[in-house]
């Protein structure tokens, strides 16, 4: 795949030709509702049959790299090239294979019931687990039950692992209570356990994730004790773990999310853990990327540290946000799919611009109140980052938050750089 970003006055046949590639491909690839709208900054995928490049004006071999996602070194290599400037117009260039890692792939889902299948079976071959979200933990051991028969069965259809979600909160159930009352009881911790092992056998479970957030500090070594408990129980019965943990930079990180999710002690109990690694650019707050890669990177310099880098999954949130301008405390963005931001920077012929440290795109409207907009979202650009990032620290793989948000671009790029395992 090569990622071309759109310029002024460019239209879609004439990116086609120069590529030398079908048009329909391009169309299919972006999901283009409309083959005669494209944006200036827009990003598209150009699906590529071969591994012939020819160098066009204006060209570099960094920017011929970048577009591939390859070292520059693997292009002066496999052409023999004296230097980076040794370029000339209409040159034709053999471009490297990229080699294909396997991962594991993750994807949470909180569409449930027969709504799940249609979301399930589109990326079937794309996943590795399947984590419908998510049985809550009452004070008593006992689980909220959720509609996730359909979305298990789908998921086993396309030999996609299901994975239990477990948490202690709400958006109206403060999670620290339920966790303090539940993590120091040992009595309520073997119902619990026991609650969660007959969910599995009734309906397929063969693994588990335990998201629970908002614990208190002075709870963090009841919480481990309960990992290593829930661990040992749930292997003899042939299952695995694994965590959900929130993004922090250091061991002495403050705050009620952080305290007692204990980098080391989840690295060592569980077999794999889930870095939540988004929502820096949240609902309620200021408006800005929601997966900056700038920040996640932070968070796996110290993860990599105190985690064997084999049971890391990185995670990816696939939706945009759209915040009303001048941001005010209190008022909160709408949660949108990257198709439906495309939509809206259609409708309003705006320019997709791209911030670079963060390796995300925006782009400011104004609605038909004269409200003024600001929106962060993905595309092939920011997806192909991050999919560098799992890469480069060398991890077990990635967990999409959530799935059912459109974006076509991911997916084909997903599938075009890595080998998806299966288990």
């Amino acid at each position: 795949m090569f990622i071309h970003v759109v310029q002024k006055g460019e239209v879609l046949w004439e990116i086609a030709d120069y590529y030398k590639v079908d048009i329909n491909s391009i169309v299919e690839a972006n999901a283009l509702p409309d083959p005669s709208k494209l944006l200036v900054g827009q990003s598209l995928i150009i699906p590529t049959s071969d591994n012939i490049y020819v160098v066009k004006k204006g060209d570099t071999l960094w920017k011929i790299a970048q577009s591939y996602g390859i070292p520059i070194q693997d292009i002066i290599r496999e052409n023999q090239l004296t230097s980076q400037d040794d370029l000339y117009v209409s040159q034709t260039l053999r471009i490297p294979a990229r080699p294909r890692p396997e991962i594991e792939v993750n994807g949470f889902t909180y569409i449930l019931g027969q709504d799940a299948v249609p979301v399930v079976s589109e990326i079937g071959d794309l996943l590795t687990y399947l984590s419908p979200f998510a049985y809550l933990v009452q004070e008593d051991g006992s689980l909220v039950p959720i509609a996730d028969e359909a979305a298990i069965g789908e998921a086993i259809a396309h030999g996609i692992v299901p994975m239990m979600s477990i948490v202690n909160f709400t958006m109206n159930i403060a999670g620290e209570n339920v966790a303090n009352k539940v993590l120091n009881n040992p009595n309520v911790v073997n119902t619990l356990q026991n609650n969660i092992i007959n969910v599995m056998r009734d309906k397929g479970y063969q693994g588990l994730n335990v998201d629970f957030e908002y614990v208190l500090p002075e709870d963090r070594e009841a919480y481990n004790s309960f990992l290593e408990s829930t661990v040992e129980k749930l292997h003899n019965e042939g299952y695995f773990v694994s965590t959900a943990l929130a993004p922090k930079l250091s061991a002495e990180q403050r705050g009620l999310l952080y305290e007692a999710h204990d980098y080391e002690a989840h690295g060592r109990i569980a077999d794999f853990v889930v870095l939540m690694t988004y929502e820096w650019g949240w609902r309620g707050g200021q408006p800005r990327a929601i997966s900056p890669i700038n920040e996640i990177e932070k968070v796996l310099d110290y993860a990599v540290s105190v985690i064997p880098r084999d049971k890391i999954l990185m995670g990816f949130q696939i939706y945009a946000r759209d915040w009303t301008l001048p941001f005010a405390p209190g008022q909160e963005a709408d949660t949108i799919s990257v198709e439906e931001a495309m939509n809206i920077a259609y409708a309003h012929n705006a320019q997709i611009q791209y911030d670079y440290l963060a390796q995300s795109p925006f782009f400011r409207y104004s609605d038909n109140e004269g409200n003024a907009h600001e929106v962060w979202f993905e595309d092939a650009r920011s997806a192909q980052a991050k999919f560098d990032t799992v890469k480069e620290y060398g991890l077990r793989g990635l967990s999409y938050w959530g799935l059912g948000y459109p974006f076509t671009q991911n997916w084909v790029l997903l599938k075009d750089n890595f080998e998806i395992k299966k288990l």
